[in-house]
């Protein structure tokens, strides 16, 4: 990747230095996380897992920032460079909504991966549960046995990959039980039944014992 140019670059030197022939360096664009900013990586909680489920993953490509639109396409998909330009202009000129281009971009890449059916279906669920604000037909169920700390519940439902992301997600007002939204680090979830979210992309139904 272009973000290892110097460290190969640097090799490359080194081993002149102890009478070698330098590799030859073939660097590829960085595919940036969705916000555009970082790199992907687990601990951040960024990235689009190849074998994730078809509506996660398409969620997921449906939220990428705008700057990074093209590049997706670029560097995801084989759309002719000819259409890639037209993209560009219509952007620039304001004469597209970037949403449409997010939702061809997720159906090509949910494609590749999932197949046309599973792309069409994550369409409709999104549209479904984004546009019309419903609740997905499907969710994983966690039994909530006992009262736990709202941080600790997320790590445990995987809505957040680590304790700190956690609390990253309750401080930006991210998480919500039925709708309610709960913005105390130190909240303590009693068991119950309902749904709790993050965003609108990842949902759990909580259960009590024998629910």
């Amino acid at each position: 990747g272009m973000d290892q140019k110097f460290n190969i670059l640097a090799g490359r030197q080194l081993q002149e230095r102890f009478g070698q022939k330098p590799q030859e360096v073939f660097l590829v664009p960085l595919l940036l996380a969705p916000d555009g900013g970082r790199k992907m990586s687990k601990s951040l909680g960024n990235t689009i897992e190849l074998l994730a489920p078809p509506n996660d993953m398409f969620g997921k490509v449906m939220s990428i920032t705008d700057a990074v639109l093209l590049d997706y396409f670029k560097l995801t998909t084989d759309v002719p460079d000819t259409e890639l330009a037209e993209m560009e202009r219509a952007l620039a000129s304001g004469s597209v909504n970037p949403r449409d281009y997010k939702l061809q971009l997720a159906r090509n890449i949910v494609t590749q991966f999932r197949g046309a059916e599973a792309a069409r279906r994550a369409e409709e669920e999104f549209i479904r549960v984004f546009s019309k604000r419903e609740l997905p037909r499907e969710m994983e169920t966690f039994v909530l046995r006992e009262p736990l700390p709202l941080v600790d519940l997320l790590v445990a439902t995987g809505l957040a990959p680590s304790k700190s992301e956690a609390r990253r997600l309750i401080t930006q007002g991210g998480v919500r039980l039925d709708e309610e939204k709960i913005d105390k680090l130190d909240a303590v979830i009693q068991p119950c039944s309902g749904v709790l979210s993050v965003g609108r992309r990842k949902f759990v139904r909580l259960a009590t014992v024998g629910k």
